[in-house]
């Protein structure tokens, strides 16, 4: 037995919150985590939709049943399956949805990348890969993945400012595993600065908005 893999033609989707305009000043490409879908997670975002902003929403390739056969759908990047294929093709998706949004615009703006749980080794891989310019990256409940290749990557993750936002009782990652992150960061010189804040796995809107006005 033997495995082929084909590309074939596959209908993806992207939300966008915010109305494209003249006062336009920041793009916002956020990718949600594991088991979410992208409409339900830009809602998270509402609290930047000033006018001056667009929030856009990638939603991972792969959807599923969360419980059994039915019910609630959910979303996600990847699995251990086949990895590298579903990397290299989440990676043209996000780069396509890039390349889109960006064409809407006349003028610069300022681009912000969020990643959140899965989605932070979503969009990390996704940068390290295809590079596009970005201005600044927010790693929020999420980490480095081990294959980013830092000596290969550091100049280019070094032009832009990163991000690294976690709650105080985060579920999915201990204390010890954001302090291990933090060494691994300031071992390799990445530019990056790291924040706190009370709570879980969670985005919550005082905290973005805090971040979104040191940007």
């Amino acid at each position: 037995m033997f495995q082929k893999n084909i590309i074939v033609p596959k209908t993806a989707r992207y939300f966008v919150l915010g109305e494209v305009s003249e006062r336009t000043e920041e793009i916002w490409i956020v990718c949600h985590g594991y088991a979410q879908l992208a409409n339900y997670f830009i809602r998270n975002f509402e609290i930047l939709n000033d006018g001056k902003r667009v929030i856009v929403a990638p939603e991972g390739l792969h959807r599923f049943y969360w419980q059994g056969f039915s019910g609630r759908v959910v979303a996600s990047w990847m699995t251990r399956e086949d990895r590298l294929e579903d990397i290299n093709d989440y990676c043209n998706f996000l780069d396509v949805v890039y390349n889109e949004v960006i064409s809407s615009f006349n003028k610069n703006v300022k681009v912000n990348v969020l990643g959140f749980s899965q989605g932070s080794a979503t969009v990390l891989r996704w940068l390290s890969i295809k590079r596009p310019e970005v201005n600044n990256l927010i790693l929020w409940g999420g980490t480095f993945p081990a294959d980013i290749n830092f000596d290969m990557d550091r100049t280019y993750f070094n032009t832009f400012k990163t991000y690294f936002v976690m709650g105080t009782n985060d579920e999915y990652i201990s204390n010890a595993e954001v302090e291990e992150q933090e060494k691994i960061l300031t071992n390799n010189k990445i530019n990056y600065k790291s924040m706190r804040f009370e709570g879980k796995h969670e985005i919550p809107s005082d905290v973005l908005l805090g971040l979104s006005k040191e940007l």
